[in-house]
Formats: structure tokens, C-alpha cells, sequence
């Protein structure tokens, strides 16, 4: 009987309160994808530039020392710069194909 009562679904998670994912085309994987990739870059753009900074403040005004956390603050603004260049290069290739959907953005 215990066995019954454990293989039925729960009232709780059904079709219409649980919809099952649906990715129908590109663009809504696009919508889904880009958003979190882009949070993920900010993220650890953050991460980077807290290093270089705790690396800067620590390195006793050693010139090499100096140098490095520069060179990893330069590199991090770098690869914002790629990321934010490569959504708004997404956004124009998908005006320009007329893709649509809706933007989590």
C-alpha cells in the first residue's frame, strides 16, 4: 500500500504548475544564455579587479609588484571591454536577421 501512495505524482508539481522547458528556436536560447555569461564576466571581472587591488595595497612600493597588479587591472577592463563588445555585437547581428524574442535584459 506504501508503495502505491509513493510512485502516484505529487499535487504539487503537475504539468501546469511545473511546465516542462521549452527552447523552441535559437534566439530564446540566446535570451536564456548571453544574460547569465554576461553576469558571470561582470562577476568575475569584480573577482580580478579585487585581486589586483589587494595586491596593489600589499605590495609595500615594490616596483615589479606594482606593476603586476596594473597589468591584471589592465587585462580585466580588457575582457569586460570583449564581453560587452560581443553582446552588443549579438544585438546588432540579431537586429539585422530580425531575430526576436524576449529579452531577459
Amino acid at each position: 500500500m506504501l508503495l502505491a501512495q509513493a510512485s502516484t505524482p505529487t499535487p504539487f508539481i503537475n504539468e501546469t504548475s511545473f511546465p516542462t522547458a521549452r527552447i523552441g528556436n535559437i534566439s530564446t536560447l540566446l535570451n536564456v544564455i548571453i544574460p547569465l555569461l554576461s553576469l558571470g564576466a561582470g562577476l568575475l571581472f569584480l573577482i580580478v579587479t579585487f585581486q589586483a587591488a589587494f595586491k596593489y595595497l600589499t605590495s609595500e612600493g615594490k616596483a615589479e609588484e606594482i606593476a603586476k597588479a596594473q597589468k591584471t587591472i589592465i587585462w580585466g577592463v580588457v575582457g569586460l571591454v570583449v564581453v560587452i563588445s560581443a553582446y552588443i555585437l549579438v544585438k546588432i547581428i540579431s537586429m539585422i536577421l530580425n531575430i526576436q524574442g524576449q529579452s531577459l535584459l
